[in-house]
């Protein structure tokens, strides 16, 4: 895979930290972005040390600011000549909340974070992958996409609406080859279960949702793999 681009978004913690390390296991060239500087950069110097034969680029990308986006992706086109060929749009934050108790700003902060992160990412990318007619979107979703739950208000409109992104990719992109894959991850450790008093086997660990991308990526091109839901053995918490 050592001529594959790929971009991981919210790449230095949980979820997207497990994908771009299984993903440069496999020789994938990896682009990847996050709000801290320096864990970008302590994770950098770690995967070129322990991955010689890919190449990394990182730079801090705040994605709920179509700015930061734009600049980002100018950026990591012209240290990747113009390729991406796998997308991983993982980037999303959780607060708590019911609709009916939450701060006025709790939805759009969300949407924007959650949302239009990825639809800001996802089109100038997947119109290159249309140019080339190949290509695999990853949406990491949530359960939360499928069922709302008590606390998880403007969270859970946030991923529903991913959800729908996602179908609509799918149906706009399955002519020019390029798959959209789907994962609705169930509680999963990461830093927003930090403290938690929970046995270790209650919530999955993050390399098993990273095990699936890398399933989905060897399917043969006749194969997509569209929805994915993957929950703790012992059920949702």
């Amino acid at each position: 895979m050592r001529d594959q681009y790929v971009l991981v978004t919210g790449a230095t913690k949980g979820l997207g930290k497990a994908i771009v390390y299984a993903l440069a296991s496999k020789n994938f060239n990896i682009a990847f972005c996050s709000r801290s500087l320096q864990n970008g950069l302590d994770m950098k110097n770690d995967l070129d040390s322990k991955f010689p034969l890919s190449k990394f680029y990182f730079d801090i990308c705040d994605v709920s600011i179509k700015s930061d986006i734009d600049r980002f992706l100018d950026k990591m086109f012209t240290a990747f000549n113009n390729q991406i060929h796998v997308l991983v749009n993982n980037a999303g934050t959780f607060k708590p909340g019911n609709l009916m108790d939450e701060d006025d700003s709790q939805l759009p902060f969300m949407i924007n974070t959650n949302l239009y992160s990825a639809y800001y990412i996802t089109k100038p990318i997947a119109n290159k992958m249309k140019s080339v007619k190949s290509g695999h979107i990853f949406n990491i979703c949530s359960v939360a996409s499928l069922q709302a739950y008590p606390m998880g208000g403007s969270y859970s409109i946030s991923k529903f609406a991913l959800n729908g992104f996602s179908k609509a990719l799918r149906e706009e992109l399955k002519q020019y080859n390029i798959k959209v894959t789907a994962i609705f991850p169930g509680a999963t450790w990461s830093d927003s279960w930090q403290g938690v008093d929970l046995p270790k086997e209650r919530l999955m660990e993050a390399e098993d949702i990273a095990k699936i991308v890398l399933c989905a990526l060897d399917l043969g091109d006749s194969a997509t793999l569209e929805d994915i839901i993957v929950r703790p053995q012992l059920g949702d918490l």
